[in-house]
């Protein structure tokens, strides 16, 4: 049986809006091979660290479907925190 072992930094493409104060706000998702996942809604900002892959900067709560992840914009990059399977 394969599960999480870990997770990584994986620094993706993103689409984001700027509203009219300033405010960045991520709309979609694009993954280096070409898929790319809309952000259904955004739940929460805050400054943070990812406490499983390091790094530091705006912690983005979104949610994708019906998973509800983080999203890190760490100046001028954005990443996930990538799942990395178990090796059978």
């Amino acid at each position: 049986m394969r599960g999480i072992n870990h997770r990584e930094k994986r620094y993706v493409a993103v689409n984001a809006d700027f509203s009219a104060d300033g405010a960045l706000k991520p709309v979609a998702v694009t993954w280096d091979d070409g898929r790319t996942f809309p952000i259904d809604r955004v739940l929460d900002v805050r400054r943070a660290s990812s406490l499983k892959t390091g790094g530091d900067g705006m912690r983005y709560t979104v949610r994708v479907g019906s998973t509800t992840t983080y999203l890190f914009f760490e100046d001028p990059r954005w990443f996930v925190e990538e799942k990395v399977a178990d090796m059978p």
